[in-house]
């Protein structure tokens, strides 16, 4: 069976992952641009504020030169790859968790050839406690490797018992 029939389902759901992420984005991009205000308020803990994030997860490793931008994006590409082999080999839930890690990496791979930049926009805040500003993206990959450690976990528990 060929590695598209075999990977048909979880193929279909990165690219849905990839497209919610890209329509998103997309959305955010054109709201701000018709918009003088530098933030759109949701409610009393959710703004919507564009920022280019030019790092990592929430801003960290953060280059302003090319060069070192240019190494992570390669790393992260590498990473996005290797998790690739990984999914194929899964099943069920441990696939589903690949899956949406892949899904969300390759939104924010997108952004990173096509803008030099991540386009972060949601900003959730409860009281005092501000948040990282994050997209679509990052929510999926966040849920994907909860979903593994807690497979993790739970398999590791099986065994001791």
């Amino acid at each position: 069976m060929s590695f598209f029939k075999k990977n048909i389902y979880s193929l279909s759901l990165i690219f849905f992952l990839f497209l919610a992420d890209r329509i998103s984005k997309y959305l955010i991009l054109n709201l701000f641009k018709t918009s003088d205000e530098p933030n759109i308020v949701i409610n009393s803990f959710l703004k919507f504020e564009l920022i280019w994030n030019n790092g990592i997860a929430f801003g960290l490793l953060s280059f302003e030169e090319n060069f070192y931008y240019n190494v992570l994006t390669a790393i992260i590409v590498l990473i996005t790859i290797f998790l690739i082999f990984l999914m194929i080999k899964a099943v069920n839930v441990e696939k589903f968790g690949f899956c949406l890690i892949i899904g969300g990496s390759f939104g924010n791979i997108f952004d990173r050839l096509s803008y030099s930049s991540v386009i972060d926009f949601i900003d959730f805040n409860i009281g005092n406690f501000h948040w990282f500003i994050f997209n679509v993206a990052d929510i999926f990959i966040t849920i994907g490797v909860f979903i593994l450690i807690m497979f993790e976990l739970l398999k590791k528990n099986e065994k001791k018992n």
